[in-house]
């Protein structure tokens, strides 16, 4: 039992770190149900039930999207990445496969709990989940076409955020707030951050058949890219912050964080070695946690 239980802890502390992510998701998915009450005019803190709901649900999203890539990937993992733990034989594709299966057992029925009609919203989710698993059936068009293949995959962050904020909207009877939009489009922007961000290396930090942003495009113009998305992002989250009267806040937070952005991404450009590449990472998830926390979290407690 020791044995089993050691080596899925080897397998999170890997490939999906419940501490790290678990914080990240919680201010995700509690920024979501937030802000969609604080659009609705609630003032009060949001409900505990749609708050758990909406993060347990959530938190087995983007586990089953890592469990969803290591299906996907394995074949290249196999040949060029043996040291991971699904190649090096520590967990089975198989038993990740059930693991994703339980945690949807899990995911209906803390739907259903809060309203049948969150469940439908879930399966939309699952729905699309399921056709990133395929590569949307053209897997060796989106390869040649990178952009693209990304754009799409991103697409699966403003959905899990519509299923945080339903988790208010939809159970308290209301209908879906068409302003709540400029909220998602923030959440699609920063996804592109966190996986722009996580994909730039330093030259002598590529893997030969690991594809990389910076590889793809030259750390340079990686950076660039970023550096664009985390623009793009600002304005959206800007539009999302007028949409419930906390421009002072959200606006001075996102541009202090954007010149530590441009900051990072220009000392990086001078010196690209992997500190500065891993503090590239690291500022995406700093970004994306005081943007959520600026959004939904913070104008209740304020």
């Amino acid at each position: 039992m020791l044995l089993e239980q050691n080596r899925w802890w080897i397998y999170q502390k890997e490939r999906f770190p419940v501490f790290k992510n678990g914080l990240l998701i919680a201010v995700f998915s509690g920024s979501a149900v937030g802000y969609s009450g604080l659009l609705r005019g609630n003032g009060s803190l949001p409900n505990l039930s749609s708050l758990l709901v909406a993060f347990t649900t959530i938190f087995i999203f983007f586990l089953q999207l890592r469990i969803a890539d290591e299906f996907k990937d394995f074949s290249e993992d196999a040949r060029y990445r043996s040291y991971r733990p699904v190649p090096r034989g520590l967990v089975s594709l198989d038993e990740l496969g059930w693991v994703s299966i339980f945690g949807a057992l899990i995911q209906l029925s803390a739907s259903f709990y809060l309203s049948p009609w969150l469940a439908l919203v879930l399966g939309g989710v699952w729905v699309y989940i399921g056709l990133m698993s395929q590569e949307f059936f053209v897997a060796k068009w989106l390869k040649a076409n990178p952009v693209i293949y990304m754009l799409s995959h991103m697409l699966i962050m403003p959905l899990i955020n519509f299923y945080g904020t339903a988790c208010d909207w939809l159970v308290s009877g209301a209908t879906f707030p068409l302003n709540s939009l400029w909220f998602l489009v923030a959440s699609f922007f920063n996804g592109m951050v966190i996986e722009i961000g996580r994909k730039i290396r330093a030259p002598n930090g590529e893997e030969f058949g690991v594809e990389t942003y910076s590889s793809l495009w030259g750390y340079k113009n990686a950076v660039l890219v970023w550096l664009f998305a985390l623009g793009l992002g600002t304005l959206a989250t800007w539009f999302a912050a007028y949409q419930i009267n906390e421009v002072t806040l959200v606006g001075f937070v996102v541009v202090i964080l954007l010149l530590c952005a441009v900051g990072v991404g220009w000392v990086f450009q001078q010196q690209p070695v992997t500190k500065w590449a891993n503090l590239i990472d690291t500022m995406s998830g700093v970004w994306t946690l005081f943007v959520y926390l600026c959004l939904g979290i913070i104008p209740f407690i304020s």
